[in-house]
């Protein structure tokens, strides 16, 4: 929870990722992969979709329908890339 609490403002305003990535804004980030790939819900306009954004390339995918589903696939496959 803490890093949830202080990470998204930061994606939300530091101003040297406006040189490097497209605007963080609309996401809600809630977690990562341990490698820098962050996970996140779509908070404008509001969906239930979980995102990936893979800081490599700055590349967002779709990775899950819901948090529910997240957790699933997540969970079922144990790895830190079991979204690739």
């Amino acid at each position: 929870m803490e890093q949830i609490v202080e990470h998204n403002p930061r994606f939300w305003s530091e101003s040297s990722f406006a040189d490097l990535y497209m605007p963080f804004d609309a996401l809600f980030f809630f977690g990562d992969n341990g490698g820098g790939d962050q996970f996140a819900c779509v908070q404008t306009p509001r969906r239930a979709d979980v995102f990936v954004w893979e800081h490599e390339d700055d590349s967002r995918r779709w990775v899950a329908r819901d948090l529910h589903d997240y957790l699933g696939r997540a969970l079922a496959d144990g790895g830190d890339d079991w979204y690739r």
